[in-house]
Formats: C-alpha cells, sequence, structure tokens
C-alpha cells in the first residue's frame, strides 16, 4: 500500500465524517453496513451519505466488498492513513508530506514538514504486508486475520514503538525524539545519519563497536531487549561516529522467557556485521548474560504508558507466528508492496461466502484516546 496524499486536500468535514463512521464501524464489523454509518456519521441527509461514500470510494479510501450478505464498506490502508494524517495535522505535528526516503518489510518511511518548515520522520506501520502471501497457505490463521485487525496489529505496533521511544528518550538513551502518534503512524525527529548497513568509512571501529555493545547493555540494565539490533536499525553520524537506535516493536523485557536468546542475538548481529563489512574482531568475549546488572524498571514503566499485556501479548503472538513467514530484511527492496494490494483484494473476494467476523480492539490510550467506544463517538460526532 503506497501513500497517495492526491485527495487529501478535497475530502470535506462531511466526507470526514462518514471516513471515521466507517473506521469506527469497522470495530465490529469487517463490512460496515451502509445504515450503520449513516447512523454513526450523524449526517441527517441520506444524500450526503451517499455523496460521501462515492467519494471515499472512488479515492479508494474505503472498498466495497463483492457478493457481501449485506450493503455495506470497509476500511482500506489508504482510509487509514488519511485519518491518522488528519489528526496528525489537526495537532499540527505536520503540514505537508514529501519523499519516501526508506521502506522496511512493515513500514513505510517519509519525509514531513511541520507548518514551520521543520523536517521530520513519519513512519507508517503495516503489519502483514510481507505476510499476505505467505500467510495465505495457512488458511486457519488468515480466517482470524482479516484486512480489520492487520490494521489493528500495526496500530498496536505504533503504540508500542511510540511508547518506548518516549521512555527512552526521556531516559537519555540515543533514540529519536518521539513527536506524536495517531493509530499506525508516528512522527519522530529527523535525524541526520545513515543506516550503518550504509555507511562505507568508519574511523575507529573498535569504538563505534564497544559504544554498541554497551548500548546494548544499557538497554538490558533498564529492563529492555531491543530484540533487532543490527545495522538496520542503527543510525551512525560518519563524522562522529555517534549512533541513534531506532525501531523497537519488537523490543520485550528482560524478565520475558525469550530475552536471553534475544539479548545474545542482538550481541552476535553486531559482532558478525563488525567481522563482514570492517574485518574487526573484539578481543573482548561478551557481552554475557551475566554481565546483565539491572539498575532501572523501563519494562514496567512502559506499561503504565497505556500499552496494555493484552496488547503486548496480541502484538507478540503476530511477531512470533507470522512475521518470521515474510522476507529477510536483506532481500526486502518494496517490489512485493503491489503484491499486497492485489492478495489484499483477492482475499476479500474469496471469502464472500465465509461469515464476517467482529474484530475486537483494545481501546487506546494516551495520545489518541479518542477512540473510546461508539456510542460515546455517535454523540460527539452529532455535537460538532
Amino acid at each position: 500500500m503506497k501513500l497517495n496524499t492526491h485527495a487529501l486536500r478535497y475530502l470535506t468535514a462531511d466526507d470526514w465524517r462518514v471516513l471515521t463512521a466507517v473506521e469506527m464501524g469497522s470495530k465490529n464489523h469487517e463490512v460496515v453496513p451502509t445504515p450503520l454509518i449513516t447512523k454513526i456519521s450523524g449526517l441527517r441527509a441520506a444524500s450526503g451519505v451517499n455523496k460521501a461514500i462515492s467519494m471515499l470510494a472512488k479515492s479508494g479510501l474505503i472498498a466495497k466488498v463483492k457478493n457481501a450478505k449485506y450493503d455495506g464498506y470497509r476500511l482500506t490502508y489508504g482510509g487509514l492513513d488519511y485519518l491518522a494524517l488528519h489528526t496528525l495535522v489537526k495537532r499540527k505535528s505536520a503540514y505537508s508530506v514529501g519523499n519516501q526516503i526508506g521502506i522496511g518489510k512493515e513500514s513505510d518511511i517519509y519525509v514531513v514538514a511541520d507548518d514551520s518548515g521543520t523536517q521530520r520522520v513519519l513512519k507508517i506501520h503495516r503489519l502483514g504486508r510481507i505476510s499476505f502471501r505467505a500467510v495465505k497457505n495457512q488458511r486457519d490463521y488468515l480466517r482470524n486475520r482479516n484486512s480489520a485487525s492487520w490494521m489493528y496489529m500495526s496500530r498496536l505496533a505504533a503504540t508500542k514503538e511510540f511508547a518506548f521511544m518516549k521512555l527512552l528518550y526521556d531516559n537519555d538513551f540515543p533514540v529519536p525524539r518521539p513527536i506524536s502518534q495517531s493509530r499506525h503512524c508516528i512522527i519522530m525527529e529527523l535525524i541526520d545519519s545513515f543506516p550503518l548497513r550504509q555507511v562505507t568509512d568508519i574511523a575507529d571501529p573498535p569504538k563505534l563497536y564497544s559504544d554498541l555493545m554497551d548500548l546494548i547493555l544499557k538497554f538490558a540494565a533498564a529492563g529492555l531487549i531491543h530484540g533487532d539490533f543490527n545495522e538496520f536499525n542503527i543510525l551512525v553520524d560518519e563524522e562522529t561516529q555517534t549512533p541513534h537506535v531506532i525501531d523497537f516493536p519488537q523490543m520485550i523485557s528482560i524478565e520475558h522467557p525469550n530475552a536471553k536468546e534475544q539479548f545474545y542475538r542482538d550481541v552476535n548481529c553486531i559482532k558478525t556485521f563488525f567481522q563482514k563489512k570492517f574485518r574487526y574482531t573484539s578481543d573482548v568475549d561478551g557481552p554475557h548474560w551475566e554481565d546483565v546488572k539491572r539498575t532501572g524498571a523501563l519494562d514496567a514503566e512502559v506499561l503504565a504508558s497505556g500499552f496494555t499485556k493484552k496488547m503486548m501479548k496480541d502484538l507478540e503472538k503476530y511477531m512470533t507466528e507470522v512475521a518470521p513467514l515474510g522476507t529477510n530484511d536483506e532481500d526486502w527492496d518494496g517490489s512485493d508492496d503491489d503484491d499486497e494490494d492485489e492478495d489484499e483484494q483477492e482475499d476479500e473476494e474469496g471469502d464472500e461466502d465465509e461469515e464476517q467476523e467482529d474484530v475486537e480492539h483494545t481501546e487506546r490510550k494516551g495520545n489518541t484516546a479518542g477512540e473510546t467506544g461508539l456510542e460515546k463517538k455517535v454523540e460527539e460526532l452529532k455535537a460538532s
């Protein structure tokens, strides 16, 4: 799913109300019945609702599922993108969207600017993208993973990453400053550095190696294991060699059953990379799990931030059961991005005869706490 902001400026207030209504209805319906959309939107004239639905469908923000048991629409990833951007613009966290500067297995990275022209980074989580083809062979799992729940998992990834990033930044870890989060999108500070895998010349490899190993231990001392500490998720300033760490959806507590395994995975990723790229092998063995001395409890603090244990379990289930089915970082170039849309459409049409399943969305806290129940939202929309 590629971000296309062309229609963003042309949406009317009624269009936004209807799009929001489809999103809210998606809490309990994969395909939201048209009468329910009308009710939630609060628009009195049915013609206004139909006009908005036509505009949104034409722009690819909602979609009609063929041969569904009733007349209705589902929210697309494009629609979710627009709702998130609309919120971020209203918060003045973003004003314009620039070029795409990165693409990961399950995220897209863009440069954005606020109304003063300050450049920032927009990260859009797209969980499920690299897994559509792989998961299609596992029908038992796919049956419980419709498009709405892929979006839910993306929301969880963004919520978790923002929560961890804020805690880490506030505790003087070298991470980008988190600015805002809405749904599956995060806006953060733009770090003027390159991924370690792109850096060709390091003046002092032993120092950088030592700094990175110290960072792994510093994370662990605070109660956290990064879980994906590698050359793709470490930004390095070529002049100062100062590292910054990114990408936190897979971060876990040192109390997690897999913490020790993930700790050594992070350590070995750095060792292997430095051996291959810079032909450097440290004379110092380790660090080892026994070297970890807990001095903080950021793993406990993140739960107080609003990212609940249920959210953690839901996201962990995805990370362990689905994400490994996709491609590796080294092989991902975004060429399958169009395949995701094709597979998603095929999946919708192929499951026409199945009963539509409810998607339970956990109510979220923090700066997007507006999604707190269908009835409350209906009243808010009617009053606005």
